[in-house]
């Protein structure tokens, strides 16, 4: 199997949105890489660790990553099991006028100032509807133009995102704890057992973690469970079964926990999203 499955989900004058699946064969720095376009590119399987230069951000399913033209960058997977994101590419005129000023350089080609944002949840749904319908045929490219602008918008807007205030110690920190975390998604992890992997006290680690992420460290290890719900909607008949792979005691708590993060029950964002 190659390292890469790049599937082009729509492409029109105005936006790009490739399915990039990437089986994570090397663990330690790759070759370096570089992209002629900035690239937003929403992780929704699995994690990686993108390097530009002294910065490293670990991909995950809680944030967007921007790659930006012209920089060089490397990745590494630390975990096994490999990775999937959405990525996306927009008229460089239509993402000016979309991103918030403070966000993006002045000058062209058009780059970010940040590595990544945290999303919300809503955001995170976003990214399934539109793979899921693209992916499905059931979103004409009018919709999923639609759909790609919304998630932009939602991404990039300052009341659905959390910027990092803190120290590049408590970041590096907050990051081995997140990779820890997304080792085992089904694991009913203690806060201890989390604590001793990172090599800190459980009291520092609850800070430093709500300092970076703005979330508990169980509300961010819920949304990852939710994330990788969304991905694997329409690779499960059982949806019972889906819950308990992902370490949800029972079906009501999988689909009570999904409704109140995205707004409606597994079977009906499934139903919207792949038979409509």
């Amino acid at each position: 199997m190659p390292d890469f499955q790049i599937h082009s989900l729509l492409s029109t004058p105005l936006v790009d949105v490739r399915d990039v699946i990437c089986a994570g064969t090397c663990r330690h720095r790759g070759e370096v890489e570089r992209t002629s376009r900035t690239h937003l590119v929403f992780p929704y399987r699995g994690t990686y660790v993108r390097h530009v230069g002294s910065d490293d951000a670990v991909a995950d399913a809680s944030q967007v990553l921007f790659f930006n033209a012209g920089e060089d960058y490397q990745v590494s997977h630390p975990n096994p099991g490999g990775d999937a994101s959405l990525s996306m590419t927009l008229d460089e005129g239509l993402l000016r006028e979309i991103a918030p000023a403070e966000l993006v350089y002045p000058d062209e080609p058009l780059r970010f100032r940040q590595s990544r944002l945290r999303i919300d949840p809503r955001a995170q749904a976003l990214v399934a509807l539109l793979r899921h319908s693209l992916r499905e045929g059931v979103a004409e490219p009018l919709e999923g133009e639609s759909l790609t602008l919304t998630l932009v918008h939602r991404a990039l807007a300052p009341r659905t995102t959390h910027a990092a205030a803190s120290s590049h110690g408590r970041q590096r920190l907050v990051d081995r704890a997140k990779l820890v975390l997304s080792s085992d998604l089904a694991r009913r992890w203690t806060l201890a057992e989390v604590a001793a992997e990172v090599g800190v006290s459980a009291v520092y680690l609850t800070q430093s973690f709500r300092q970076v992420e703005g979330v508990p460290l169980y509300r961010y290890q819920l949304r990852l469970r939710l994330a990788r719900a969304l991905d694997l909607l329409r690779d499960y008949d059982d949806l019972a079964a889906l819950g308990v792979d992902l370490g949800f005691s029972s079906h009501s708590h999988f689909s009570a926990a999904f409704q109140k993060m995205y707004g409606r029950t597994p079977s009906e964002f499934r139903q919207i999203a792949m038979h409509r």
